[in-house]
């Protein structure tokens, strides 16, 4: 969501989607079944429209939200990427809502600033060639899976192809929509600037931690956990990423601190340390995405619903449970898209996705010295 600092005009936001969409051709893709195969793929349609609903200055976008995120998304026949427009007292808000199959958070915020620029001073985007990650062969060396968790993924495999059932995307959408819309999802955004954020970054400055060791330690103490997983930008280390591209270039994984400690700077400390100790190791911080390219896709297509659907798969279950989470739903996350300045964005909040495997997630982003904090729980 983001407040963009120019008079509301209505066509000029539906002019600027435009304008995005002929940079990226991600956006005018649907996806697509191989006939008789398990694979999926990406599908441009050209003439694919993104929709964009212009509102009342006044309504809540967080109403309009909640609509797009209970509803089920078919992604076989809908836009990867919904917009809403609202006329506001000093230009107009606009919300945001893709599916993860466009892009990460970050790739998310770019096309925002990319609309932004647009619709402010006329500046259009640069034509993005955009190349997915396809296999291990895209990560950076020595990031495959190490000897054990192989044995498990490979296990799991052969399970799930004796099983030799597989899940159609109709069940699975039936699923989700059943699922979220008896999910009690509350929502909170936390203000964070002037002042108190100078005084914050003064304080991490001074103990040699970043603002992200900082939350991660603050959501540690006020949840009571040792464990946070938090997102990681890996568009400067894997191999085919292109500048402006989108897709989703972002592992992520677990920072675990067993050393408990109600004094903030001292966790912090120890945040850093095991942060700066996983991403020096690829197959410590490429972990998640290893284990996608080991695993086979119809297992991974199984997971979520064999664990908190009504689809019988011991294979599905079992990584469900055990590796991703689904069946205890305690975890906590974070993802920080960090600290940006802008002439034309006058402050934004990103809203993370609510995770079936987290109890809550943050997520986090600071525009002009305004950081907003949106907590899901």
């Amino acid at each position: 969501m983001a407040e963009i600092g120019a008079g509301f005009d209505a066509n000029r936001i539906i002019e600027g989607i435009g304008v995005l969409k002929s940079a990226h051709p991600l956006m005018t893709s649907l996806i697509a079944e191989e006939q008789g195969s398990s694979g999926i793929y990406y599908e441009e349609h050209p003439e694919l429209e993104i929709p964009v609903t212009i509102k009342e200055a006044g309504e809540n976008w967080q109403t309009d939200y909640d609509a797009v995120s209970t509803a089920g998304w078919n992604v076989q026949k809908e836009a990867l990427l919904k917009v809403f427009a609202y006329p506001s007292e000093s230009g107009a808000r606009v919300l945001f809502i893709t599916h993860h199959l466009l892009c990460d958070g970050r790739g998310l915020l770019q096309l925002v600033q990319e609309f932004a620029d647009y619709y402010s001073n006329g500046a259009r985007p640069q034509y993005a060639f955009e190349k997915l990650m396809e296999s291990l062969d895209d990560l950076p060396s020595g990031s495959d899976l190490g000897l054990i968790s192989k044995m498990l993924i490979e296990n799991s495999n052969k399970k799930w192809r004796k099983e030799a059932h597989k899940v159609s995307y109709d069940e699975y959408l039936k699923f989700e929509r059943e699922y979220d819309s008896k999910q009690d999802i509350k929502r909170e955004i936390k203000n964070v600037d002037g002042e108190e954020l100078d005084t914050l970054l003064d304080l991490c400055r001074g103990n040699g931690v970043s603002l992200n060791d900082y939350l991660i330690a603050k959501m540690m103490i006020d949840e009571g956990t040792d464990k946070v997983i938090i997102a990681s930008d890996i568009r400067n280390k894997i191999k085919n990423y292109k500048e402006g591209a989108l897709g989703n270039y972002a592992t992520a994984f677990g920072v675990v601190v067993k050393k408990r400690s109600s004094e903030i700077m001292e966790l912090a400390k120890a945040v850093d340390h095991e942060v700066r100790n996983i991403i020096s190791k690829p197959d410590r911080e490429m972990l998640v995405l290893s284990c996608y390219f080991n695993m086979d896709p119809e297992l991974l297509d199984a997971i979520a619903i064999s664990t908190l659907g009504s689809f019988d798969s011991k294979a599905g279950r079992f990584v469900g449970s055990k590796m991703f989470g689904y069946e205890k739903r305690d975890g906590h996350c974070i993802t920080n898209l960090g600290r940006v300045e802008s002439s034309v964005i006058r402050e934004g909040v990103f809203i993370p996705p609510a995770s079936p495997a987290n109890r809550k997630a943050w997520g986090v982003l600071t525009i002009n010295k305004k950081m907003r904090i949106c907590s899901i729980h």
